[in-house]
């Protein structure tokens, strides 16, 4: 594709959205010529009339870069001292100001200096977006946050700034910016990426040959799955009728959980299906019962599986296969992706008949895949982005996408929305909103409460990211109802010590089951939207919360087109 062509394409994108559009020169390692194509097409879009400004350009001194730079509007960047040390950071205010068309935005992944508005540049991307300001933007492969352990075993190197996956599944344009690793490693000999003293130890580590094209591989298998996820028209196509969604199973104590759920994560997209995150509470893991640390290493991975994009849940049982399995029919999953156990049974209790959690779930998960990660030797040299093993039983993968059209699932109107100054309890949440829900009519309301509280007797539904997502299968509900609240000073749940501020509650249908997985992909899908909850807590009265929901319902529209 020529530089023109892709030019004359974003600007075709640029002409018709609301919301701003995220375009990302995508390659494989520094010096291939990411920022270079970047400020290309920046002239391109300059020449046709739009206004399109350099929020930040990281040129590391390259002349052939600097040129480049040179009559494009500048926004100067803001200086910070940190340790006695000045810091040029992007001024992500005098961007929002300024409000250009278009801004590049150098080096998605990185990471600003602390005491900064947000703590990643991905996220600074996030608010210009939402303010309607179109992003150009770079990235290196190795920062996708689940490539971590695969591209470590490549490299043997520890990438320490990584991005969540979803900013690169949902951008609209990405570019592969390629050119042989013996022409890249040309280029750094000459001096053209990195300065003089940085050369030899670069060629001897990083850039060695067998890194390169490793890295260039991962590259292109990256670019052609995101070709193959947009290509795909959600319109035309169903959620199928065989279960396809993909689980992950969490342990307090499991050997390394975050390669567990970046590979699952990594299924997921190639399976283009919602996943989950699901941890097993048992009553000997109660937070009362439990040490501080694996508590906080917990804590931890669920923040991660957040990250990721899954949706997270706990549930409480002490037979832990029964529990994963209940999961696995109610929300329609295929997959259930599980790490080695930490420990195998004792020889005294096999033989009495006992056998292992990941024995009972291939015993017992009839028509589930099962995939075992060896999470305890993740860093062997195991081939890339594949499981250790898996079980005797397969069943065939569905190419179609989830519909994730709001207006064909749900909705919600003004009628549907509370917002609470007050701190409020999580069960007088419920409450109100499940009034709000059967405004009309109280039938069925009791049923519908006594499932709501079923649910959360399972497990409660306080998914993070500031976000609890209370939902129940409903006899005889024609279609879904939504309600949502925000809490300005918190939702509480005392049982489990949390706190949210924004409540979604669900009344799917009983049948088809598909109903409720397709709407909970999307409810799930629009609370991760770091965006879409910083406006819904702006919110002041209904009709805001209303703008906010009209305009993510457009932006997932135009994303469609």
């Amino acid at each position: 594709m020529t530089g023109g062509t892709r030019a004359d394409s974003f600007l075709r994108l640029i002409r018709r959205s609301q919301r701003g559009r995220l375009k990302v020169y995508l390659g494989y390692a520094a010096g291939v010529g990411k920022t270079y194509q970047m400020l290309i097409e920046a002239h391109r879009l300059k020449e046709d009339g739009i206004d399109i400004a350099v929020g930040l350009v990281e040129t590391h001194r390259r002349a052939e870069t600097e040129a480049l730079v040179a009559g494009l509007a500048l926004i100067p960047c803001r200086k910070i001292t940190y340790r006695g040390i000045l810091i040029e950071e992007m001024d992500l205010d005098a961007i929002l100001a300024r409000r250009p068309n278009v801004v590049l935005v150098d080096e998605l992944a990185h990471t600003n200096v602390p005491g900064s508005k947000n703590a990643k540049r991905y996220q600074d991307v996030e608010e210009i977006l939402s303010a309607g300001i179109h992003v150009i933007s770079t990235l290196n492969v190795q920062h996708l946050e689940s490539l971590y352990e695969t591209v470590e075993r490549a490299t043997a190197v520890r990438v320490r700034e990584r991005i969540p996956d979803h900013i690169i599944a949902e951008a609209d344009q990405l570019v592969n910016v390629d050119i042989t690793p013996e022409d890249l490693r040309r280029r750094l000999k000459e001096g053209k990426v990195y300065i003089t003293e940085r050369i030899d130890t670069a060629l001897e580590h990083f850039f060695k040959p067998t890194n390169l094209e490793q890295l260039r591989e991962l590259t292109l298998r990256e670019l052609a799955a995101q070709i193959d996820s947009h290509r795909r028209d959600p319109l035309a196509e169903d959620l199928p009728s065989s279960p396809d969604q993909v689980m992950v199973c969490l342990s307090s104590r499991g050997p390394n959980s975050e390669a567990l759920l970046r590979y699952a994560s990594r299924l997921a997209g190639r399976l283009n299906r919602n996943w989950y995150a699901v941890y097993v509470q048992t009553s000997q893991e109660h937070p009362t019962r439990m040490d501080a640390a694996i508590q906080g290493m917990l804590s931890n991975t669920l923040m991660l599986a957040q990250q990721l994009g899954a949706t997270v849940f706990t549930y409480k049982g002490d037979d832990i296969v029964k529990t994963i399995l209940q999961f696995a029919r109610e929300y329609r999953v295929g997959h259930v992706v599980i790490g080695t156990p930490g420990r195998k049974l004792p020889f005294w209790r096999r033989l009495k008949g006992d056998v292992s959690i990941l024995e009972r779930l291939v015993i017992e998960g009839t028509g589930i895949t099962v995939v075992v990660l060896d999470t305890k030797a993740i860093s062997d040299d195991l081939p890339a982005d594949e499981p250790l093993r898996t079980d005797r039983k397969s069943h065939h993968i569905a190419e179609e996408v989830l519909n994730l059209t709001i207006q064909d699932d749900f909705v919600i109107s003004n009628s549907c929305t509370l917002i609470w100054d007050a701190t409020i309890e999580k069960e007088e949440a419920m409450r109100l909103l499940l009034d709000v829900c059967y405004h009309e009519s109280a039938e069925n309301k009791e049923s519908a409460w006594k499932a709501l509280l079923e649910r959360e007797h399972q497990g409660g539904t306080f998914v993070g990211q500031d976000v609890a997502i209370p939902h129940a299968r409903i006899v005889n509900l024609r279609r879904p109802l939504v309600a949502l609240g925000v809490g300005k000073a918190g939702i509480q749940d005392r049982e489990s010590e949390r706190s949210v501020r924004i409540m979604l509650l669900l009344l799917s249908p009983a049948d088809p089951p598909e109903s409720h997985v397709r709407v909970l992909g999307v409810i799930s899908k629009m609370a991760r939207d770091d965006g879409w909850r910083k406006e819904i807590l702006s919110a002041r009265k209904s009709s805001d919360i209303m703008e906010v929901i009209h305009e993510w319902e457009n932006r997932l529209n135009a994303a469609d087109k």
